[in-house]
């Protein structure tokens, strides 16, 4: 299996170097990713589904990237999905789609666009770790869920490595502010033999 760009995708930090990377793999991605069994995001929407009871309720894809987490979201039987991203190009791909309601381009420091009780559910699937999302943004997406809301994400081999990632998240759980209900290892791109752990976490 070839791994042309995941081999990039773990090694670049700097947030403008983070878009053009996904920028420049926008065209390619989608062929290159699902070549090496992309699991991840079928993971996570089958894991939220088990939760989420109203999945009429608009959920938030959270680095939705060319729009796979969205794809995987509405055949578990979500209506309403709005997508944000860094990478104004994997967003036009993600458009080609025509799955969700809202596409949004965001800059990496800025503030996620979504106001306390505005989504349910929130879903960051293959997004945060090495070369993307950082820890903080677990705090933002937990801050922008009201009690009872529910937050599905992934961390994969290379996240777990660091255990800044899993930390962020055990210190909303610790401290009672968010309940675990799923976590499970498993395939993430089985071509380059790369697992991730798929969490869900429902608020407090």
């Amino acid at each position: 299996m070839t791994d042309g760009f995941l081999s990039k995708a773990y090694g670049t930090r700097e947030a403008d170097g983070v878009r053009r990377l996904y920028d420049d793999w926008a065209a390619t991605y989608e062929a290159e990713i699902s070549e090496n069994g992309y699991a991840t995001p079928g993971r996570c929407a089958a894991a939220l589904a088990q939760y989420v009871t109203d999945k009429a309720a608009p959920v938030l894809d959270f680095g939705c990237g060319t729009g796979l987490s969205g794809l995987a979201l509405k055949l578990a039987g979500f209506e309403t999905i709005d997508g944000v991203d860094v990478s104004p190009d994997m967003l036009d791909r993600a458009r080609e789609k025509n799955i969700y309601r809202t596409l949004t381009a965001i800059d990496a420091d800025d503030d996620l666009p979504a106001a306390p009780g505005q989504y349910n559910a929130i879903a960051a699937i293959g997004v945060i770790g090495a070369s993307a999302a950082p820890a903080s943004s677990i705090d933002d997406i937990m801050h922008a869920l009201d009690p009872g809301g529910f937050f599905v994400l992934s961390l994969n081999d290379h996240a777990l490595a660091d255990r800044i990632y899993e930390a962020k998240l055990c210190e909303w759980i610790d401290c009672g502010a968010a309940h675990l209900l799923f976590r499970e290892n498993g395939p993430h791109l089985p071509g380059i033999n790369m697992n991730a752990n798929v969490y869900v976490i429902e608020k407090a």
